[in-house]
This record gives structure tokens, sequence and C-alpha cells, in this order.
């Protein structure tokens, strides 16, 4: 049987790993390598089945916890070594965030490293290749073909791929065309919430105990703000890592970050969110989201914006001047110092400042006046895709998974959904 899969990341690629067991595969993957926007991140492995998405959706949770630790054991294969935590400052950091009013979220994680991901992806190509996958490279998918009210096939730049399944995980930066292409076949879906924050920067020394003395290298803190009642979480921790500027699409762009093994800073950096979900009578959370990065690029000259926590708190704008005072030097140069109130509603610098101070519990002088935000830092989902658990929508034959159907978030995640609908493939064609 063929199947055909619209996309190389990281969902894409583990469908493919599980249906080249039994079935004939072929990727289509507009660009010139494999890996998708996991590939240009620094391999953040999270392996809980409900962080970067909810496994439970779809399986029990003893299920989904196998179907992580499946995950975890191909990423081993692959060379990745497993990080060891201290299970006993683990519980201790617990305790601690607790007593702060915290949620903190014990996960086993790994680190691969910017320097070191496309090595772990090039092995996972060379891998599927020997199992027969073809790889087609520079080959956009322009439309699902039907046929009898099914799927039958996916065109693209070198023809028309025929299939008795189809999978649709073309990543966050195909969701447009995913949605149109959904949309046209009267499949259902909803918007997601947004997460919008500021990148948090600050000394290793503030962080240290946390990452390296306990080993939790992207510690995960849940909290709800004493204002507002927002829940507020801690997203991409990059030890000795880099602000960097990220493409939003036309135009528009945001801060990130990330870290390397062999290349060290002098700060960690990490993202700071706040949950929004709209209802009536405006539902496009993505809309909403870039109102405000547009109006924070404007501010900032087409500069990200960069502020004191300290200016922020004193109702001022940030300025070189004062930034040269602070014992916080930016790894991002390219940004302009500003306000962020001046792009962000008051109830979201509000969630910042206090989420911050609630943090200050955990890891004294996160909450100092010289730690550095950059702005704007807004994850944007795709919209929810209709299916049912196995991640088959109304039209027969044809699948979705990974972060462009809104159903993952991040690698791992977007890896497990992708091994959800391979299953589902696999049941439906016997």
């Amino acid at each position: 049987m063929r199947a055909v899969i619209v996309g190389a990341g990281p969902a894409g690629l583990f469908a493919a790993h599980e249906l080249s067991r039994r079935h004939r595969v072929t990727i289509l993957e507009r660009n010139s390598y494999v890996g998708g926007s996991g590939l240009h991140s620094d391999g953040k492995l999270n392996f809980h089945p409900k962080i970067g998405g909810d496994l439970t959706e779809f399986m029990s949770e003893e299920e989904a916890w196998a179907l992580v630790q499946g995950i975890r054991d191909v990423f081993t294969g692959l060379g990745v070594e497993m990080a060891r935590s201290d299970e006993e400052g683990l519980r201790a950091l617990e305790t601690q965030a607790s007593q702060a009013g915290i949620k903190f979220i014990k996960i086993e994680q790994n680190h691969i490293g910017s320097d070191y991901l496309p090595d772990v992806i090039s092995e996972m190509r060379r891998r599927l290749e020997e199992q027969e996958v073809d790889i087609r490279l520079e080959t956009a998918a322009d439309e699902v073909v039907m046929e009898g009210g099914r799927a039958v096939a996916v065109s693209g730049d070198g023809g028309s791929f025929e299939a008795d399944a189809v999978i649709l995980a073309p990543g966050r930066i195909g969701s447009g065309w995913l949605i149109e292409q959904l949309g046209g076949l009267g499949v259902d879906m909803s918007y997601n919430p947004i997460d919008v924050g500021v990148r948090v920067e600050v000394p290793n020394e503030v962080m240290d105990e946390v990452i390296n003395g306990y080993g939790c290298w992207d510690p995960k803190f849940h909290m709800y703000t004493p204002s507002y009642d927002d829940f507020v979480r801690t997203f991409c921790v990059c030890p000795a890592g880099y602000v960097v500027r990220e493409p939003y699409g036309d135009g528009l762009f945001g801060a990130n970050g990330h870290s390397m093994r062999d290349t060290r800073s002098g700060n960690t950096n990490f993202a700071l969110l706040t949950r929004v979900s709209l209802t009536e009578p405006l539902e496009n959370t993505t809309e909403y989201g870039r109102r405000i990065a547009q109006l924070a690029n404007t501010l900032g000259g087409h500069k990200p914006i960069i502020q004191r926590l300290g200016d922020l708190r004193s109702h001022k704008r940030s300025t070189w001047d004062r930034l040269s005072r602070s014992h916080v030097e930016p790894t991002l140069g390219d940004v302009t110092p500003g306000d962020i109130a001046m792009a962000y509603p008051r109830r979201m610098t509000m969630d910042f400042m206090e989420s911050l101070e609630m943090l200050d519990g955990v890891m004294p002088g996160i909450a100092a006046d010289s730690t550095l935000l950059y702005a704007p830092e807004i994850k944007f989902y795709a919209m929810r895709i209709q299916t049912d658990g196995r991640l088959r929508t109304s039209i027969p034959n044809l699948y979705v998974a990974g972060d462009g159907a809104g159903v993952s978030r991040g690698i791992v995640g977007a890896a497990a959904t992708g091994i959800v609908a391979a299953r589902g493939i696999m049941e439906q064609l016997g």
C-alpha cells in the first residue's frame, strides 16, 4: 500500500518511520532539507505526554507514556545521550515552587543543541532511505486530489503522487496551506489559543542551581497571576544561550532563543508566556497576535524592543544609557531600547511583572531591575483540525499530524502525532 506524507518535519519523519515497516512511503518536502522548523531549534526534547500537546486526547495515559518512551528510544538509537537529573533536587524544587504558588512540571528532558541537531536529523534521514522511503525535497505539495469523496493523491511540483492514505504534516509554516486545503474540502476546524509574551534574559548564575545543579535543562513553571488570574508559563529555557530574531512571515518577526553544546554565553534566556483565548465577536487569535507583533515591530523601528524590568516597573522607556548601567549584557545587539507597555495591553505587562515576582521566590534574582525583556515573543498555533482519535479527518484516507494541524507543539509532541496518524493508517489499510 502507498502512503504520501506532506512535510519532512518531526511529524512526517516519525510517521514515515512507523509506516515504512509495512507500506511504501513518499515524503514531499518544499524545502531543500529535512527536519522542518525543529532543525533550526536547539533540540529540546520533553518526554511527557502532556507537554507539547496532550496525547491523552488520543489514547489512555498508559498508552501515551509508552508512546513517549518509544520516541525516546528512537532518539537514543540515533546517538542522542539522555541527560541525567537529580531526583531529590527536583522534588525539593517542586516543594519550593509550590510554596511560591507555582506548579513545577517534572519532566524527563534532553538537550541536543543547535550545533548537534543537524547530524541527528541527517542520521534519521539516512535510516529512512535505507527503509526505501522516497524523500522528495524541493517538492511543494499543491493540493489533495479527490475521487469519489476520498483522498487518492497529492499533486505537487513533481506531478501527482497516488496514495491509499495521505498524512498532511506541513508544520507551522505550512499551516496556511493546510487550512486552505481542508477548508475547501469542508473539514471542520477551530481557533487554538495563542501565547503572547516576552523573552527574558538573566545571568547564568540566577538559574544555575535549577539547570545544572538539579539537571533540569528546560524547567517548566506554571502560574496564575494575582491581579487577573491569567495562566502564565515558562517555555524554551536556553541555558548559556543567545536571544535571536525569529521571522513570523509577511515581514513580521519576534524574539526567540537557542542554546548550543559547544558555544556558551554568560546569560540564560527563556520565554514567559500568557495564554490568550478569544470567543465573541473575535475568535481569530492569530490575527490578534499578529496585530500585537505589528505594533511592536513598528515601535521598534523594525527591530525587537528591549527593556529592563526595572524600567517597565517604573513606567519608563529603556535607553542605551540605562542598559549600559545594567550588569546584564544583551546577547542580541540589533534591538531598540523602548517601552513594551506601548505595544502590549496593561493586563499582559502586569502578568509578566507578577509572574517574575513569583519566580523570584524559587530563583532569587530573576525579578531584578536589570533583568532584560525582549518583545514581541508570540507563539502562534495553527487552527485545530477536527479529527478522530487516530487523527483521521472527515475525508476518507486523509490524516493530519504535527504543529501545522494544531495538535502538537514541539519536537516530541509532533513526532508522537505522526506516529498516531501512521498507526491509524496501518489499521485502515490492514
